[in-house]
């Protein structure tokens, strides 16, 4: 048996825990706090586990999570589900996963343990606790002040679930925008104001179909000892290069240090050896049949293929498209999302200077309307023409768009977009569609009152498909 001091006044036995094979037992200290409010919360470094009487706090919960808690006085209660619970905070939205709901329990408990698991660090000195971010240490979170009875309360705000659900569906379009990039990259993104009109993200409940569709990966080849460029233009990992150094240098003004390249003939001859040696350029080559010393670009080149299937495969887009996701995959993924050679903004701005916007960005593949000037149609004649939207031209402010009538790629700045809409090729119609695989509902909550189970297994094929 261990035992720990309780914190409060009284005749409390201390808190302890047993070994114990029928259930899985947790304690807590600050089991009795009186006059405690439905949004207050108590820091507790003696909780193994978040806990919550308020079965209104959650977003989500499991009910069919069950096991038995331990007070500091013996008395056992039954947990009765575990779920998330969310809050609103100054630096937004923070999402509490694996919260027990213990319907008698008399003060919600935050567990410190629980907290460091998850990365949070908190500082306890003076007569306060300070949390911090799990991602960034130098983000503060929360400072609690101590009270009576050395205890730590922290008053929440519930998120409602309205809001929340909202939000979820923001989030989820901004990873389809972004060309499925992970949810963690896009709150980056946002929290270090990395892209203009972007808004606030947040980890969503269920998978992506079409990241699990278009996304397979090995397991990493260490890269601990590469070196990496600490200034523009001081190495270059490239394929094709020629044309590329002219393009950069009148661009930048800096000219390119090193070249690293594998072993192609393009690259692996006296011509082009002779080329760098009268431009100064330093030529590294990687050992034959050993891609991974060129890691960068071999890591990129399959990062953009993998966000280029993802894109082909949301929309069921045929594969005679694949240059142009692949290039929407650049644009997006290697110019304006989070790296780690730039931390503190993204490629595009570090080379450029200029903060890039998300206001412009749509999701890949997605149905829309040209419009045609008047100077093309008829008095009587529409306005628009239907098209799928194929990614974003570099050389106008424009988007380009494949007619679906005339069969051909235009480039054009007055368009609409329906973005949850897809091309049925076989039928040649507009459909409608869903994006993601729902998390697994508990047992207990799939089948409803008065609703036969043929009708459940009915509508939950119909919400997971692209029809």
């Amino acid at each position: 048996m261990w035992k720990k001091d309780c914190r409060l006044k009284g005749n409390h036995q201390a808190n302890c825990i047993e070994e114990n094979n029928s259930s899985d037992q947790l304690f807590y200290t600050c089991n009795s706090v009186a006059e405690t409010g439905e949004a207050t919360w108590y820091i507790d470094s003696a909780a193994t586990n978040h806990m919550t009487y308020n079965k209104g706090a959650f977003q989500t919960l499991d009910e069919s999570f069950k096991t038995n808690v331990k007070l500091g006085d013996n008395h056992i209660v039954k947990v009765e589900g575990k779920g998330l619970v969310a809050i609103n905070t100054k630096k937004g939205t923070r999402i509490i996963n694996d919260v027990m709901y213990i319907p008698n329990l008399r003060t919600n408990l935050f567990s410190v343990g629980q907290m460091m698991e998850k990365g949070y660090a908190l500082h306890f000195g003076g007569d306060s606790c300070t949390i911090y971010d799990n991602k960034d240490k130098t983000l503060k979170i929360a400072e609690v002040r101590m009270k009576e009875h050395r205890c730590f309360p922290i008053h929440l705000q519930y998120m409602d679930r309205t809001a929340m659900k909202a939000q979820e569906d923001q989030s989820w379009l901004w990873h389809r925008r972004l060309g499925h990039f992970n949810f963690q990259g896009l709150k980056i993104l946002h929290q270090k104001k990395m892209m203009t009109d972007l808004p606030q993200i947040q980890a969503v409940e269920g998978a992506c179909e079409a990241c699990l569709q278009g996304k397979q990966h090995k397991k990493p080849f260490p890269s601990g000892t590469s070196w990496r460029a600490k200034a523009v233009l001081e190495l270059i990992h490239n394929d094709v290069f020629k044309k590329f150094k002219n393009l950069v240098e009148k661009q930048s003004g800096r000219s390119i240090k090193v070249l690293r390249s594998d072993r192609g003939k393009e690259y692996n001859n006296s011509e082009f050896d002779k080329f760098c040696e009268e431009e100064g350029i330093e030529h590294q080559t990687t050992v034959s049949y050993n891609p991974q010393q060129n890691g960068v670009s071999e890591r990129k080149n399959r990062t953009v293929m993998e966000m280029a299937r993802s894109m082909l495969q949301e929309k069921n887009l045929p594969k005679a498209f694949w240059a142009e996701a692949v290039y929407t995959a650049v644009y997006l993924l290697l110019n304006r999302c989070p790296t780690n050679a730039v931390q503190t903004m993204t490629p595009i701005e570090a080379w450029s200077g200029k903060k890039p916007s998300a206001k412009h960005l749509r999701v890949f593949g997605s149905i829309c309307y040209v419009h045609i000037p008047t100077e093309k149609r008829h008095k009587l004649e529409e306005k628009t023409e239907k098209g799928i939207f194929l990614g974003y031209s570099t050389q106008s402010k424009g988007y380009r768009i494949y007619n679906l009538k005339t069969k051909k790629l235009i480039i054009s700045r007055d368009v609409e977009f329906d973005e949850d809409a897809m091309w049925n090729w076989d039928e040649e119609k507009v459909e409608r569609q869903s994006v993601m695989i729902p998390k697994e509902t508990p047992p207990q909550q799939q089948q409803e009152e008065g609703t036969d189970q043929a009708e459940m297994e009915r509508r939950s094929q119909t919400s997971t498909r692209i029809t």
